[in-house]
Order: C-alpha cells, then sequence, then structure tokens
C-alpha cells in the first residue's frame, strides 16, 4: 500500500475504454489512444487522494510503531523471565503477564487489521468515483474525435501522437471531478458503525 496507483480504476476502464483520437482508421474502425496511467497520476483529484491517502497511511503506520514497541519490550522482558526459570513452570504472576501480552497483541492486531481494511477500502472508493466519471468522459471524446475504438496507450506497442486524446481527458477530468471523497466504501462505513449499536 506505499504506493497507489489506483489500479482498481486502470483495471475497470480497460475493459470499458469505447475510444476517442483525432482519427486513425483501420477498415471501417476510427482508432484513438489515452494514456490512462498519465491521466491517473495527473488529474486533480487523483493527486490530492493520493496525498490524502499517503496521509492515511503514514498515520497508520505510525500507529503499528506504536503499539509495537512496548509490546516488544514486554515479551523480551517476558521471555528473559522464562529463561531464567531453567524450564521450570511459570509462576502465576508470569502467568499473567503472558496472557496480558497475548491479549494486549491480539488487540493490536485487530485494531491494525481494521485500519488496513479501512485504508483497502478508501482506496476502492476513490478508484471508483473516478472510473464513473471517467467512463463517460472517454465516451464523450470518443464521439467528438468520431472515434469507434479507444485503446488504452499503455496496451499498445506504438501509437502515433496524433491519435492520442490524453490531454482532452484530462482536461475534461479535471473539470467534471475536482475531487473525490477519501472515505471507505460507504458499504464499509455502515458495517463500521453497526458493531458499536450491538
Amino acid at each position: 500500500m506505499n504506493k497507489f496507483v489506483f489500479g482498481a480504476a486502470l483495471a475497470a476502464l480497460a475493459t470499458a475504454i469505447p475510444a476517442s483520437a483525432p482519427a486513425q482508421r483501420l477498415g471501417g474502425a476510427v482508432i484513438a489512444v489515452v494514456d490512462v496511467e498519465q491521466v491517473m497520476a495527473q488529474c486533480t483529484a487523483c493527486v490530492a487522494a493520493r496525498t490524502q491517502l499517503q496521509q492515511q497511511l503514514q498515520q497508520a503506520e505510525g500507529r503499528a510503531q506504536q503499539l509495537s514497541q512496548p509490546l516488544e519490550t514486554e515479551a523480551q522482558s517476558i521471555q528473559q523471565a522464562l529463561a531464567a526459570l531453567g524450564g521450570k513452570q511459570p509462576d502465576a504472576a508470569l502467568t499473567q503477564r503472558i496472557q496480558a501480552l497475548q491479549t494486549k497483541q491480539n488487540s493490536a492486531r485487530q485494531e491494525l487489521g481494521g485500519r488496513q481494511r479501512t485504508l483497502q477500502s478508501t482506496e476502492a472508493h476513490v478508484n471508483q468515483q473516478i472510473a464513473a466519471r471517467l467512463g463517460p468522459i472517454i465516451n464523450q471524446v470518443m464521439q467528438t474525435r468520431g472515434a469507434t475504438v479507444v485503446l488504452n496507450k499503455g496496451n499498445t506497442l506504438a501509437a502515433s501522437a496524433s491519435i492520442d486524446v490524453t490531454n482532452d481527458v484530462l482536461a475534461q477530468l479535471n473539470q467534471q471531478l475536482p475531487s473525490v471523497s477519501v472515505t471507505p466504501l460507504p458499504q464499509q462505513q455502515t458495517q463500521q458503525q453497526q458493531p458499536q449499536g450491538r
């Protein structure tokens, strides 16, 4: 998760990309290409969302470190106490410390797992919003250019610059989608609220 590439949006568009370009004829087809990766890397909403996602990731990593340090210290202390026993059974106090550590470790794992799921859901929500707007924009550019086929530039071996409509798509996306909601998917937000009510 250190690098947000908006892969889900790219995958969704790879199958749904219609067409757009100045026009290169191949038989009856008029071909255009869009550099979807460039659009996803440069669109205003994409850049802002990526920055927020990176901040959320850094917060999660900071929390993981905050949780792990005292647990590691306690685990080492317990390990030393067990080693000092020379194979004998731990007394009640040491057994309680072991159980308390295990409880804290389980709690930390649950918290961090929840944070990871939230980050994944948030990234999916961002991708969903961008893909929902990008598909119709590509269709519109395709119609404007009179293209019958639009290809993702990343899936072509070579293409003339004259059929590249990436800048048109990027400009429209920036105009129509200046920002996105950097929150978990709506169904995950509902699921996160439900356990509190139980």
